[in-house]
């Protein structure tokens, strides 16, 4: 089977289960503070199993795409040297939100794989949860019991908390779970060794390919735990583990999954894999890794020096530095193999071939950019090992690789390998500590306290901002929380008019009274799909009625912005075309900053037409169409733009202003006419083949137009109050060119002048003409004299000069030619002489300047510089 049929037999086996086929959410993370990349199948369910939601479906199933990039065998740096690990990967799960728990579970996974994809039961093992006395935890007999119906004792084998307990984070619902491995060895490798003795040993022919997660409990703050109130299944399987299992190879990379792009870095390096050990490490690490930059960017997310953006670009820059080094390849070739990536998995996830301009385009400036950089650090290493050589060291200081790593990408397998090289080593245990600190800082910066809710009343929050502004509620639960030594609260209401900021919006502000008693809303987040309401303290009595009440003029400020928007996305798209695609925004109420696709620098005509087309729809004054709960099909027939990265649900909201048509769930003013005027004030890149335009509307337009009017009328005072003052501006620019050309002139006559006189009186030094120069003399001057006097063509001349120039001393010492040639050194006198000023400098063999502070040590530098010449 193909890879494209193993994965079409999973999702049709478990629609005939009736289980609902839900498509895979982005890879990317976009309103989740906890996570930043999808880890897990689980990650899109996450408000169903902590009870936030819902579940549209009792049962569902998918193919998720995923990155891993820490945590259990998913060190970054490691993949690629095993045949089984990756970054992005898919994993296929099947998920039971209260319906069928474990038994079913483990009879549809074993008629799955025995029945539907023919595996040997005889290679197939089983895990369960082998109990955990100091929490009280049981052997997971439930589980063993089901599996014996399929699998013989000897198969069925106890794993420890660390492999068979699943906890989705410090707490929260958690609960045993059941692994499946698969021996792939030889018969003869299994004669020698049974397969059960190898489970969780890291073997790469004795694999885990699914797990079964019976969640049952949940953790509380003070690590204790409780049955939850809904049991879940979920489950996740390894789809290319999967892959090398039913196409008899031994290696993930040896599939019809990576062989394409494997063959494509082939073509492209001129190598080929399966003759060199180190060539092929970097061929898997490369189609690896492309693999998760084009998902990536397909979701939105661009490489970047923050959060989730350097994670990509970080694997970027390490593929690239695989190609650099053990393939030869000193320019871009990672967006070349783009195309074969689509051939591959297009199919089945249509955003690769709907950005492959855009993944191709930042994909090759950011190689670009990094191998300019890599450069760099080549040349930085060199300099690093020829300064420990010259201080008679083997080895270079661990911090100094550690700079090399953190600048400029460089592993320290890297390092190492070089340092090898030239027979020298690095202090990996200082290396290891420097690591450590930087992981630290991350973490202390990261690092969030959370008591457990307090439960008052049970419920789901329901949203009604779209409609009202203040409403009456209740306090759910609230929690204390403290972050770095900031302490708040979070609460949760029942019904609340605030936004929770997402897509962009950022949360509103507002009061919750309890009776006499206000409590400022100081924001509103959105933590696993709740909203959450920030305040520095709690009412008196939590359990009383609430009356919510958001800032209005706030409110109405951010929507201003976020209509803005649209209204720009709509004029950019006309005026630029229909390739011009959102790829990011952030709105709140005093401006709004707009990224969109685009592969040129915008003109200034275009901005203006851009600016021109927005205004004109929002004198229009179109009112607002707002369908909520419609058919995500039915939205796309309207003319909907499905914005990337979105995990939409087959119901979305859909806002339209005349042409302007989008799937969004922020919050907008009635009609366009209510936010005033737009004022686009800056348009820029932000990366490769993204553009970014900031702007302002309704009352920050006023406030700009009256700070503008106000510096004009500033600018005609100080030219008399000009009728004109563009006029009068130009003639004043004019009168400024002649009066600075007739200053060059004079300059010009001084330094011929200087340079005449100064040869006349030099005086001989050791047979050399020596013209000196002291006093205050402008800096241009004493550089002037310096290179007329050389351009004269005198022969055996030296030219030294200890000036001051408003205040600050400064040394320069020219040599003619012949000088140099003999040996004379300009930059070794001066600097000498400018330890007399307090100073230092240094520059060419016939020309350098030394700056100092101590002007008193003038005359003493001149003598000194005199004295250097013998």
């Amino acid at each position: 089977m193909t890879a494209k049929e193993i994965r079409e037999s999973f999702k049709k086996f478990f629609e005939e289960k009736g289980h609902h086929i839900v498509p895979s959410a982005p890879m990317v993370i976009k309103d989740d503070p906890t996570l930043m990349f999808t880890n897990a199948g689980m990650n899109q369910f996450k408000d169903i199993i902590l009870g936030n939601k819902a579940p549209q479906w009792s049962t569902v199933a998918d193919s998720q795409k995923c990155l891993r990039v820490s945590g259990k065998h998913n060190d970054l740096e490691e993949v690629g040297h095993d045949t089984y690990h990756h970054t992005m990967f898919e994993m296929l799960g099947n998920w039971s939100f209260g319906d069928y728990f474990k038994e079913k579970a483990i009879d549809y996974a074993w008629e799955f794989l025995v029945d539907v994809m023919k595996i040997d039961p005889k290679l197939l093992y089983a895990t369960v949860f082998e109990g955990y006395a100091a929490e009280g935890l049981e052997r997971d007999n439930e589980a063993a019991g089901y599996w014996e119906k399929h699998l013989p004792a000897d198969h069925i084998i106890n794993g420890n908390r660390k492999d068979n307990f699943w906890e989705m984070g410090d707490t929260g619902p958690c609960g045993p779970c059941s692994e499946i491995h698969i021996d792939l060895r030889s018969e003869e490798e299994k004669a020698k060794v049974p397969g059960a003795q190898l489970v969780n040993k890291d073997n790469p022919q004795v694999i885990e390919i699914w797990n079964l997660v019976f969640m049952q409990y949940n953790r509380k703050a003070d690590s204790s735990l409780e049955p939850l109130p809904l049991h879940v299944i979920d489950t996740g399987m390894g789809f290319e583990r999967l892959c090398m299992a039913l196409s008899g190879v031994k290696s993930n990379y040896d599939t019809d999954v990576f062989q394409p792009l494997i063959k494509k870095v082939g073509e492209i390096s001129g190598k080929t894999y399966g003759k060199d050990n180190d060539v092929d490490v970097a061929m898997r690490v490369i189609s690896d890794h492309v693999r998760t930059i084009a998902f990536s960017i397909a979701d939105g997310q661009l490489p970047s020096n923050a959060k989730a953006g350097y994670v990509i670009r970080r694997i970027l820059r390490r593929a690239v530095r695989y190609g650099y080094t053990f393939l030869g390849l000193k320019e871009a070739f990672m967006y070349q193999m783009i195309d074969t990536l689509i051939e591959s998995m297009g199919d089945a996830y249509p955003e690769l071939p709907a950005q492959a301009d855009l993944i191709k385009h930042v994909t090759k400036e950011e190689e670009d950019s990094f191998l300019r950089t890599l450069e760099t650090g080549m040349k930085l290493i060199d300099k690093v090992i020829a300064d420990a050589k010259a201080g008679g060291k083997n080895a270079i200081e661990g911090r100094e690789a550690f700079v090399l790593y953190d600048t400029y990408g460089f592993p320290l397998d890297l390092t190492q390998l070089i340092l090898k090289e030239n027979g020298m080593t690095v202090n990996e245990e200082d290396f290891n500590a420097e690591m450590q600190k930087q992981k630290q800082r991350a973490r202390n910066a990261a690092q969030v306290e959370a008591t457990d809710w307090v439960e008052l009343q049970e419920g789901v929050t329901e949203f009604v901002g779209y409609d009202s502004t203040e409403c009456d509620t209740a306090i759910l639960r609230y929690r204390k929380v403290k972050q770095k030594n900031n302490e708040f609260y979070q609460i949760v209401l029942g019904k609340t008019p605030f936004y929770a900021e997402m897509g962009g919006q950022v949360g509103d502000h507002g009061t919750l009274t309890v009776g006499d008693e206000v409590i400022e809303i100081t924001n509103t987040k959105r933590e696993n799909n709740l909203p959450v309401h920030i305040a520095k303290k709690l009412p008196s009595n939590p359990a009383a009625p609430v009356h919510a009440a958001i800032d209005m003029e706030m409110r109405h400020a951010i929507e201003c912005n976020h209509t803005a928007t649209h209204l720009i996305h709509s004029a950019l798209r006309q005026v630029l075309g229909t390739h011009v695609e959102q790829k990011g925004s952030y709105v709140d109420a005093h401006a709004l900053r707009f990224d969109f696709s685009h592969f040129k620098k915008v003109t200034p005509e275009e901005i203006r037409e851009v600016e021109h087309v927005a205004n004109a729809m929002v004198r229009g004054a179109i009112a607002r169409e707002e369908h909520r709960d419609m058919a995500i099909d039915a939205a796309r027939e309207m003319g909907a733009m499905a914005l990337f990265g979105e995990k939409y649900g087959d119901k979305v909201r859909v806002i339209k202003y005349g042409n302007s048509v989008e799937l969004c769930g922020g919050t907008h003013v009635v009609n366009t006419g209510n936010i005033g005027m737009i004022r686009i004030v800056s348009e820029g890149s932000v990366a490769a083949g993204i553009r970014r335009i900031e702007a302002v509307t309704g009352k920050e337009v006023e406030n700009m137009l009256d700070g503008l009017q106000d510096t004009m009328l500033e600018i005609r005072a100080m030219l008399n109050n000009a009728p004109d003052a563009l006029v009068a501006i130009k003639k004043s620019l004019a009168e400024n060119v002649a009066l600075q050309k007739q200053i060059e002139g004079f300059v010009q006559d001084r330094i011929n002048n200087l340079k005449s006189s100064l040869l006349e009186r030099a005086e001989e030094i050791n047979g050399i003409n020596v013209a000196t120069l002291s006093g205050n003399v402008m800096a241009d001057v004493v550089r002037g004299v310096a290179l007329a006097i050389k351009a004269d063509g005198a022969q055996r001349t030296a030219f030294l000069a200890a000036t001051q120039d408003a205040g600050k001393p400064m040394l320069t010492v020219m040599f003619t030619d012949d000088l140099v040639k003999e040996g004379m050194k300009a930059g070794n006198v001066v600097k000498e002489a400018a330890k007399l000023i307090q100073g230092g400098g240094g520059g060419q063999p016939g020309l350098a300047q030394a700056g100092g502070r101590n002007t008193e040590g003038l005359g003493a530098a001149m003598d000194k510089m005199k004295e250097l010449l013998g």
